[in-house]
């Protein structure tokens, strides 16, 4: 049974204090004094008064509610989120990792440059690409750098090219990336068969057009069959392609984008290569290019002398400039690199295959009671429709607040917004049959729930910490500071 838990500030009592320690007998240094006056705090901050055993014991129970891979299933369509690996987070903390310093010379660090040269060369030959850069910190930020870099090369050219081609099924970062590089966005509808409209993007394809964002497979878990095609109309207008690699998961060791006529692509590590995912990061967000588009990659690349020793290759005189500090987040390029070495060539196309696999299994079971919209196979991930169950009053939202009660993290709902009362899942490859069985019944179960007793489910959650909140206000009047103590 849940039960109510004070806050901190809460349990906050005078002269309380979480530690006890002998008076130093080592003159303090006024640390103060080289703060400039203005910065300094006019009056303490007021901290909760607390022993360090409630401070212990409070955050470890909040701990406890958060909700992970680690202890339940995530079947967040577009997210990938799947198991990661333990023996990838005890190699990333090996003290050669985890305690050098990017500013140390070059000579001192030839393991860790090493790894990231290696890992850029994997990188490359699973997208097709012929460089790449670890720079960038998460997919977005991938999606950005990889816009700039078509910027820059249009440029290079002597063209002003102003419009980004965005499909309706793709990521909602793309929009806003393609903002973010300073174009104008261009969304063409998808066909009945929820792929590129090939007579749409003929129509929107010209002198103006710098290029076509894509995901493919596309986010309804749809493989663009005519992709060959695809790529032949965007680049007889002049433009490129950039694929978002949020989907990769479905295609690592069967297909490439570059062997598709993708241009640029960008890989989510925090998703296909498992490594930590959410909570702001840390993430990573590799960018790839065809060869012509090399030169304006984000300074320094990790280069590879001819005696076999590794150096930062700072001499780029049309590179589009650093993009992250240092290089990247090496924690998770370290992850990244053990989980490609773990799994190999063959392991990697089992990944996706299972991924595949797992997601056709749950979509051939689930659609007796919900509309699927493409009907067919589908790749990673499915888009079902909860639209039949709005003849009882329950919506999507609905089924996804009732998941809680039954410890389940809910799927991406109403996206992409081209589906009606969407729900898009994906199970990915790390995912038991037992436990998407059990997923699959709750579901069912939810199904029949809302034709005998629809207000269950318009009430729920009904076991969680806090009931049904209303995200509309949340979103719009946050509250971001806590005026307690």
């Amino acid at each position: 049974m849940k039960r109510d838990k004070a806050l901190i500030f809460e349990m906050s009592r005078p002269g309380r204090v979480a530690y006890s320690l002998p008076e130093s007998d080592v003159p303090e240094c006024d640390a103060a004094a080289d703060i400039p006056v203005h910065l300094l705090r006019r009056q303490p901050a007021a901290l909760p008064e607390v022993y360090e055993v409630d401070v212990i014991r409070h955050y470890t129970e909040l701990s406890r509610r958060n909700f992970g891979v680690d202890n339940g299933f995530y079947p967040l369509g577009s997210c990938t989120m799947k198991y990661n690996p333990k023996l990838n987070e005890e190699a990333a903390r090996l003290a050669g990792f985890a305690s050098i310093h990017p500013y140390q010379p070059e000579e001192s660090i030839q393991g860790a440059l090493e790894l990231l040269y290696t890992l850029q060369q994997d990188l490359a030959e699973l997208t097709g690409m012929d460089q790449m850069t670890l720079q960038p910190a998460a997919g977005a930020h991938g999606e950005w750098t990889g816009l700039m870099l078509i910027r820059a090369y249009h440029e290079s050219r002597g063209e002003k090219r102003t419009k980004v081609i965005v499909p309706d099924s793709s990521h909602g970062t793309n929009p806003a990336s393609a903002t973010a590089a300073g174009f104008e966005t261009i969304t063409i509808p998808s066909n009945s068969k929820g792929l590129v409209d090939l007579d749409r993007l003929r129509a929107a394809a010209g002198p103006d057009t710098a290029a076509l964002m894509l995901t493919n497979p596309n986010t309804l878990g749809l493989f663009e069959e005519q992709i060959v095609e695809i790529a032949a109309i965007v680049h007889e207008a002049g433009g490129l392609l950039y694929y978002d690699g949020a989907n990769s998961n479905a295609i690592m060791g069967i297909a490439r984008p570059g062997d598709m006529g993708f241009d640029v692509v960008h890989l989510n590590l925090h998703k296909t290569m498992s490594t930590p995912h959410g909570g702001g990061g840390p993430g990573a967000g590799p960018v790839g290019v065809k060869s012509r588009l090399i030169p304006f990659l984000p300074r320094p690349i990790v280069s590879r002398r001819e005696d076999g020793t590794y150096y930062w290759d700072y001499d780029r005189p049309q590179s589009i400039g650093r993009v992250k500090a240092y290089y990247g987040n090496f924690g998770i390029l370290v992850r990244a690199y053990a989980y490609i070495r773990s799994y190999g060539p063959e392991g990697l196309r089992r990944v996706s295959e299972c991924a595949v696999l797992n997601a056709n299994y749950m979509l051939k079971r689930l659609a007796p009671y919900f509309d699927v919209p493409y009907p067919g196979i589908c790749k990673h991930e499915f888009v079902l429709s909860g639209r039949r169950l709005k003849a009882y009053g329950v919506r999507t939202l609905d089924v996804a607040k009732r998941l809680l009660d039954f410890g389940y993290h809910p799927p991406t709902i109403y996206f992409p917004l081209n589906v009606e009362e969407c729900l898009m899942i994906e199970p990915t490859e790390t995912e038991s049959k037992e436990t998407m069985d059990a997923f699959i019944d709750t579901m069912i179960r939810i199904v029949h729930e809302a034709q005998s007793d629809p207000q269950l489910l318009l009430d729920a959650p009904h076991t969680t910490v806090v009931k049904r909140l209303n995200e509309t206000q949340a979103a719009r009047k946050p509250v971001l500071n806590c005026t307690c103590g």
